[in-house]
């Protein structure tokens, strides 16, 4: 044989480093924080081992352990101390998210990323304002325009307590229209929106709703968030909250849907992230836990595989555990 084209020449040890493709590095990755106003001491979250939900007075220092791995960007997640019909504890100038967004923004460096949801806020669970006979009958089960005032308050209080950027996750269309409106209006035109402008009605979610405490109290979420059938429908999605003003897009989950991770990226200029999500972190840790698969080797594997397939972001629980790594 006369083989002039040997791929494996290029794998050895000492030119294998220099020809790769893809790097992942800690500053790639943002850290999941529950802060939660109903406890005073931190409560694991059984099905995301290793993880808690931290009370407001641990706040800072929660964020001060990721900050010790080098992750430099924290996502913040609100379990309210109570709860109603519309979710107005989420933009409450003293709700759970406004406090311990002041306390870290005043003791540390961190870059803090801001949920702006109502789900985790209202006692039915949903991510907006109800239809009448939502419970019954529901037709979009959430009523659209309503909800877009309520979640311009939650983003506009959310920066007037020091986020550096908000992240509106509900799927609500003309959302990030809406937050940037509010924004711009008390003057924070400054703050970036990064938009889960991809978000489908994916089964993967299950340990998050455990963690955040936001399950719906009746039926589910397919009015709002996308069929997980539609890759057409995300360039819809996505087109539409550019024109409003993203400055990041966001698509959750990840590893189910890197087919779309990689068509944000080919066809837009801006940021692309990813969320790596709980139900993504449980099933690796699950297999571990059974001795079938190296956690570690896994959860490296699976971020490079989002990094690689176009995501400059990568929001996940693995965040702190292969900083330490990289």
């Amino acid at each position: 044989m006369n083989l002039t084209q040997r791929p494996r020449r290029l794998r050895t040890d000492g030119v294998r480093p220099l020809v790769r493709e893809t790097e992942l590095t800690a500053s790639d990755l943002i850290a999941p924080v529950f802060v939660d106003a109903t406890t005073d001491e931190r409560v694991p979250i059984e099905t995301m081992p290793g993880h808690e939900r931290v009370p407001v007075g641990e706040a800072v220092d929660r964020v001060e352990e990721v900050l010790e791995t080098g992750v430099e960007a924290v996502m913040l997640f609100g379990v309210p101390e109570s709860k109603d019909e519309r979710g107005s504890r989420a933009w409450a100038e003293d709700g759970v998210v406004q406090e311990a967004t002041r306390r870290i923004t005043s003791e540390t460096d961190a870059y803090i990323i801001t949920d702006v949801c109502l789900c985790e806020y209202t006692d039915h669970g949903h991510c907006g304002v109800l239809e009448d006979d939502a419970a019954e009958n529901p037709r979009l089960t959430v009523r659209n325009d309503e909800t877009l005032d309520l979640l311009g308050k939650i983003a506009a209080s959310h920066a007037a307590a020091g986020a550096d950027m908000v992240a509106p996750s509900g799927m609500i269309d003309g959302m990030v229209g809406a937050i940037r409106e509010a924004l711009d209006a008390q003057g924070d035109t400054d703050v970036p929106v990064m938009s889960y402008a991809a978000k489908y009605e994916s089964a993967f979610y299950g340990p998050f709703r455990d963690a955040a405490d936001g399950a719906p109290a009746f039926g589910d979420r397919r009015h709002y968030q996308m069929d997980p059938a539609n890759a057409r429908e995300a360039s819809r999605e996505v087109d539409l909250d550019v024109e409003q003003g993203a400055d990041v897009l966001m698509v959750k989950p990840a590893l189910p849907y890197l087919d779309i991770v990689k068509e944000i990226r080919e066809s837009y200029d801006h940021p692309v992230a990813a969320y790596n999500v709980s139900g993504e972190y449980a099933m690796l840790h699950a297999a571990a836990e059974k001795g079938w698969l190296d956690l570690e080797a896994v959860a490296y594997e699976s971020l490079l595989s989002i990094k690689r397939a176009g995501a400059d972001l990568i929001l996940t629980y693995f965040a702190e555990d292969l900083a330490d790594e990289l």
